[in-house]
């Protein structure tokens, strides 16, 4: 009788840590990023002729934001900001590690290679990565695609707190050859590899992505999956320029047209086609281990699409420039039993919410003394709550932009102007004129922003300090 009563008693006690466990699993997370891919370019943000079928189901079962932003406005400082949690401006990567001489036909010796900016710059030391969080979480974390924040070794993912990566580290590549004008550019971890020469990138990312999530059923996993797609290829041949590369089976979907102009717009569809494929086998293999409910996907393009091959409606502008279409992208998330399914959010949201919002879902907590630029939407997401976020700056080169609230300012090469989101989210009338004293503040609170990033702890690699 005694035996029972204890086991009666120890089976009640057990409820509630079974209860706690259960509560405190930690979700798998998988972070999606498309590379210059147009507002408009998915069928769930009105696009009736590309095919997304992919993304656009992930809409369906989670939330679609049509009022994000990221940091930038072209790869690097926005894959800086995302990754950091971290203005570009405060985390020191607010450039490209580019070389420019490839403008002019260039190509470069291997040793020119080697010493170039290109190669040997990188985001700051110091700075703390999302996946190195995570993997004090307990996570297994794996990088797939295109990196671009550093080449050199002490720079690239394996350093950054990932335990698996395959992809290139520069700006962008030759779909099939994996070359960055001529420069061989694909990595194995921290080793260059051409074994896979001749394979489209995307199917290659596909490839790794899904061996990753076959290793790691065990455990809580963060897939960092970053395509090239739809990013122009990076090559000195006179008829790729302008035209993004796609296999034949996915260039066979959309019809053949002779003009030049057409061509680039099929071979971007195809190649953002071929790419959803891609998401849809990801995802599907999550189903298939039984993970879908307990696991978090973000979806996102890392700044506005290029123009000329991108649809960024009804955007002005797009990539390179701080008008909408340059900074405004398409987000999805997607969190069964959390999240509401086929729902939309026009809350004023940006990629520096990303970094807080994961850390949160996976029960953990924000690095102490550093400076976080965002903060948890994921109230935001689930409905109900409004954005915390009022406020966003960005400046690159010569462009600077404000926005707070609905009111945008941009001072820029491309055009000036203080505009009415709420009323004219393509741009068209310049306000300065009528509301000097909102343009006033515009410019105020760009000014303390500035200072306040001028003044925070130094990064390189373009800061004197």
């Amino acid at each position: 009788m005694k035996f029972i009563n204890w086991m009666i008693t120890g089976l009640m006690l057990s409820i509630p840590l079974i209860g706690l466990i259960a509560q405190e699993k930690k979700p798998n997370i998988i972070l999606i990023i498309s590379d210059d891919q147009g507002y408009h370019d998915l069928g769930s943000y009105g696009n009736a002729v590309i095919k997304t079928p992919n993304l656009d189901q992930l809409a369906e079962e989670g939330v679609r934001l049509t009022n994000f932003y990221t940091t930038g406005s072209g790869c690097t400082p926005s894959r800086s900001g995302l990754l950091t949690g971290r203005y570009p401006q405060r985390n020191g990567t607010f450039e490209l590690f580019r070389n420019n001489m490839v403008n002019y036909g260039h190509k470069y010796t291997e040793y020119e290679y080697s010493v170039s900016p290109e190669r040997i710059l990188g985001t700051d030391l110091r700075e703390v990565f999302i996946s190195e969080v995570l993997k004090e979480a307990g996570y297994r974390n794996g990088y797939f695609g295109k990196w671009d924040l550093g080449q050199l070794q002490r720079y690239l993912p394996l350093q950054q707190g990932f335990d698996d990566f395959y992809g290139f580290a520069n700006t962008g590549i030759d779909y099939f050859t994996h070359e960055r004008y001529g420069a061989p550019s694909m990595l194995d971890g921290n080793e260059p590899t051409t074994r896979d020469k001749g394979i489209y990138a995307t199917d290659l990312f596909e490839r790794e992505s899904l061996e990753f999530l076959r290793q790691n059923s065990e455990s809580p996993f963060f897939l960092y999956l970053s395509f090239n797609a739809p990013h122009l290829p990076s090559t000195l041949d006179p008829e790729l320029r302008g035209v993004v590369q796609a296999t034949e089976e996915y260039l066979d979907l959309y019809p053949e047209d002779t003009s030049r102009e057409e061509k680039k717009r099929r071979g971007y569809m195809a190649a953002v086609t071929q790419m959803d494929h891609a998401i849809g086998s990801i995802l599907n293999e999550v189903e298939k281990m039984g993970e879908e409910n307990n696991t978090l996907v973000i979806f996102l393009s890392d700044n506005g699409g290029s123009l000329g091959n991108a649809d960024n409606f009804p955007l002005r502008g797009g990539k390179a420039q701080f008008f909408e279409g340059g900074i405004r992208v398409p987000c999805i998330v997607k969190w069964p039993g959390q999240i509401p399914p086929g729902t939309v959010s026009d809350e004023f949201l940006s990629a520096l919410e990303i970094f807080p919002t994961i850390v949160n879902a996976a029960h953990w907590s924000l690095p102490k003394n550093i400076v976080y630029d965002g903060f948890d939407m994921m109230p935001v997401l689930k409905g109900g709550k409004q954005s915390d976020r009022t406020k966003m700056f960005w400046q690159f080169r010569g462009d600077i932009a404000t926005r707070i609230d609905n009111w945008k300012w941009i001072d820029s090469r491309r055009g000036t102007g203080l505009f009415n989101l709420s009323e004219d989210i393509s741009e068209t009338t310049d306000l300065s004129e009528q509301y000097p004293d909102i343009l006033s503040r515009m410019k105020m609170e760009f000014g303390t922003w500035k200072k306040e990033m001028e003044n925070a702890e130094p990064r390189g690699p373009f800061k004197d300090f």
